[in-house]
């Protein structure tokens, strides 16, 4: 049984507003206006930003392609589920890179190409684990110089 992906959370105003609390995001925009997040299947995200998807995985639970445009490269992908959309974000972390983040979508490339990106299509910027992240903001921070851990960032 595919999912639709039309299905919009009423309570999506409110938990983006808890995270944005949570994570510290939102109020270091110097300004910058950001539009309402993008919502909608793969292509139409993908028009959004001005890109032409390749599609590298079409199935029921997770859509991916590669993006190239003026901005520079990165990977679009689409999820049936929030809690899909999670798990593969918590995963992916471990990596490093730097991440867009929309209701049941993600943007993954360079800061300077997903933070330009945020332009476009909204979302909240998130980082991947500071062990791969060399001079990401992980490591301008003294209280988060202490973990240990492999990259178990919990939001």
């Amino acid at each position: 049984m595919r999912l639709t992906r039309k299905r919009i959370a009423v309570g999506t105003a409110g938990a983006v507003t808890a995270l944005l609390a949570v994570t510290g995001c939102g109020s270091e925009d110097s300004g910058e206006k950001v539009p309402a997040t993008a919502s909608g299947s793969l292509e139409h995200i993908a028009s959004e930003a001005g890109c032409k998807p390749d599609m590298q995985t079409d199935a029921d639970t997770i859509r991916q392609a590669i993006c190239k445009t003026s901005g520079g490269k990165y990977i679009l992908a689409t999820f049936a589920t929030d809690r899909g959309q999670r798990e593969w974000l918590n995963g992916a972390k471990d990596y490093g890179g730097y991440y867009l983040v929309g209701r049941k979508w993600v943007a993954v490339g360079e800061k300077k190409t997903v933070t330009a990106l945020r332009g476009q299509l909204g979302g909240i910027m998130e980082e991947g684990s500071e062990h791969m992240n060399p001079g990401g903001s992980h490591n301008k921070n003294p209280s988060s110089s202490s973990s240990h851990d492999s990259g178990g960032h919990t939001s």
